[in-house]
């Protein structure tokens, strides 16, 4: 291959907000992926002729990154999202429903109001929250703690707690609230309600993933002379002592870079990493950042079936949110999204697929058996947004200066999102070109 000014290995969108804000800057960008087509862990996929996302993904009004990125590169934000003002229902078998909506308030009272007009909650539950909610959105502590700990801490009743924070932490951080980072937890909800109101706002992908970013992203970095290589796996990074680096490629062939953007997982950064000179703790913070899972289970059942919104959670079952497809064209496709570990994990694609087709069941009998059925596993969707993770977390800058890293899992302040991602690609691409003018990089 012609050798590289920077080489962007990854094009998940860390990789691809890397590769267009250094193309935008006049850098020689090349961009190698390992997989078919861009876009990680969040782009379509053809399942048996079924065009499906890897994932049901939801954004939030506060992604301002991802959403100018989008803008930038020609997508209306209408054509690739549903809107939604957050309205966020949520039912258990034999309960009534809980409902929760941002009502149209200045910040932070949509929230506050939103709470004390919350449905199927004991009113009194609701009053005594209040004081603690107030507190809890300011809560910047040194030390890091559980979510669970920082509810207990702030009084939110145990109803409250199961009913509506904890399953919107496992939502948000897809790591379980008992062990999840409540300094994480906290900048999700400061980020979701503590500016405009549309901040909280809930954008659904319409049609494929795909369609949103990672194509317009590539299409963008062609025209604008940058190369863009799929199905090309790097195998290893050689250091050259002058600067720079020469990328072992799958099959044989190599690619000199003046300096790399390693915009992979990091699971898969970290065995990059561990042959390099200077990394040892580098490599070491990455590989006890645990991971965590998210699955997807698609079903497609007669146009009649459908939700009253778009999204419901549920309680006590194993299938969390469900996903009424109908609402971005595809009727009686409903997605039912499972995140972080669990039981679930040892089921094979059949058996969970049952098991969730027996859960709605129970709350939608009216709907019949599902024509088909897909299971969508990302085993390795984010990292683990445990207590205290932020200190594994490597800044964009290695000790190697010619060598960057880019990722949801890099020191943004927040958790593994399709935001952090893109805020990380921003950030890093930002620091190199400062580096490369001279001037120190900002915060």
């Amino acid at each position: 291959m012609t050798p590289a000014g920077v080489c962007v290995i990854g094009a998940g969108w860390a990789g691809l907000a890397a590769a267009v804000r250094l193309t935008q800057a006049g850098e020689a960008v090349t961009l190698l992926e390992a997989a078919p087509h861009p876009g990680g862990r969040a782009r379509g996929v053809d399942l048996a002729g079924t065009r499906l996302d890897n994932g049901q993904h939801l954004l939030l009004g506060a992604y301002g990154e991802t959403l100018d990125l989008v803008r930038e590169l020609g997508v209306q934000e209408s054509a690739a999202f549903l809107r939604l003002p957050m309205d966020l229902g949520i039912r258990r078998a034999g309960s009534a429903d809980i409902g929760l909506s941002s009502l149209y308030l200045p910040t932070p009272l949509h929230l506050l109001g939103g709470l004390l007009t919350a449905r199927g909650l004991p009113a009194l539950a609701r009053l005594r929250a209040l004081p603690g909610l107030a507190r809890l959105m300011r809560w910047q502590g040194q030390e890091d703690c559980s979510v669970l700990a920082l509810l207990h801490r702030y009084r939110q009743p145990g109803c409250l707690i199961d009913g509506l924070w904890a399953p919107l932490c496992v939502a948000t951080l897809n790591t379980a609230p008992e062990r999840a980072s409540a300094r994480l937890f906290t900048a999700v909800m400061r980020g979701a309600f503590s500016g405009h109101r549309s901040h909280a706002d809930l954008l659904m992908p319409r049609g494929s993933l795909s369609a949103a970013l990672p194509d317009p992203a590539v299409r963008w970095l062609r025209a604008h002379g940058a190369r863009v290589h799929t199905r090309t796996r790097v195998q290893a990074l050689q250091p050259h002592p002058g600067g720079g680096f020469t990328l072992a490629l799958r099959g044989g062939d190599t690619l000199a870079a003046k300096r790399v953007v390693l915009a992979t997982a990091h699971p898969e950064a970290a065995h990059l990493l561990a042959p390099l000179p200077g990394l040892a703790d580098t490599v070491d913070r990455l590989r006890r950042l645990e991971t965590e899972p998210i699955c997807t289970v698609y079903l497609q059942y007669t146009e009649s079936a459908r939700l009253p919104t778009p999204l419901l959670g549920l309680l006590g079952t194993t299938g969390q949110w469900v996903f009424d497809r109908r609402f971005v064209g595809e009727p009686g496709r409903m997605a039912v999204v499972i995140s972080a570990s669990g039981p679930h994990m040892a089921l094979d694609r059949q058996a969970l697929a049952g098991r969730i087709r027996e859960e709605l069941a129970v709350f939608f009998p009216e709907w019949g058996r599902p024509r088909q059925s897909w299971v969508i596993r990302e085993r390795q969707a984010t990292f683990r947004a445990g207590v205290d993770c932020d200190a594994l977390r490597p800044d964009n800058a290695t000790p190697l200066p010619d060598l960057w890293l880019a990722g949801d899992y890099t020191a943004t302040g927040l958790p593994g999102t399709l935001e952090g991602a893109v805020i990380s690609g921003v950030q890093c691409a930002r620091a190199m070109t400062q580096t490369t003018r001279g001037t120190t990089p900002a915060p």
